[in-house]
């Protein structure tokens, strides 16, 4: 499988998708027909999400074509080169992706080998379920379960921050509470980290020591390059 799961879209004061393009050209490599997954918008439109990501890929002579636009969904993953899903809200997403029946078929072509692509939303629908996601559930998915292309969970914008005076658990300590019950371990990915997993294995990008929790709490650093999860 090739696959690039990224923590975050953009960075604040940067343009969309700026920090990662360098990473999102090397995994485009040779792609003419890249399929971008928009269902984790909410409040905008398909066509904006695809205009909005199409600007900024169009800097690497990039391009890709949402799939809300096509006739027939199997043809258009089957005739695919790349899949690129966007981030948002996940339990949309996920429902959207159960809904047209597209789950099964997204694991099909990535792992007969078409790259993916995702960020945030589209990073927690890759995991095994989307149980750690930062969403709220405005909409019930069928199920938890999501594409399963890695053994593991993300939470995507990780961070330790809190606010002075609020009164609710950290990140940290909810997914502490995650771990406590579930046996599958989670990548706590801060933004402008992300993970790449391709024929070599699987690379962590972050300029900084990323947690992995594991069931029962128990807390490993992991580092720049190379990691076992």
């Amino acid at each position: 499988m090739k696959l690039l799961l990224l923590s975050n879209s953009t960075n604040p004061n940067e343009p969309y998708l700026s920090w990662p393009l360098d990473y999102i050209e090397r995994m485009m490599d040779g792609c003419k027909n890249a399929v971008f997954v928009p269902y984790a918008a909410v409040g905008f439109s398909y066509d904006e999400y695809e205009s909005r990501v199409n600007e900024s890929l169009a800097q690497r002579g990039l391009n890709v074509t949402s799939i809300h636009r096509s006739n027939n969904l199997i043809q258009t993953l089957d005739d695919a080169d790349a899949i690129l899903v966007g981030g948002g809200n996940t339990f949309h997403l996920l429902h959207e992706l159960q809904r047209l029946n597209l789950v099964e078929k997204i694991k099909s072509v990535v792992n007969f080998g078409i790259p993916y692509i995702g960020w945030s939303a589209g990073s927690n629908a890759a995991c095994p379920t989307i149980r750690t996601t930062n969403d709220m559930p405005i909409i019930e998915p069928e199920s938890f379960e999501a594409l399963g292309l890695v053994d593991f969970q993300i939470n995507p914008h990780y961070t330790e921050r809190t606010i002075e005076g609020h009164g609710g658990e950290s990140r940290l300590q909810r997914l502490m509470e995650y771990s406590a019950i579930n046996e599958i371990p989670v990548v706590c990915l801060p933004e402008a980290c992300a993970i790449r997993i391709d024929e070599n294995g699987t690379r962590l990008l972050s300029s900084e020591p990323v947690k992995l929790i594991k069931k029962g709490g128990k807390i490993e650093p992991l580092h720049h390059g190379m990691v076992e999860i």
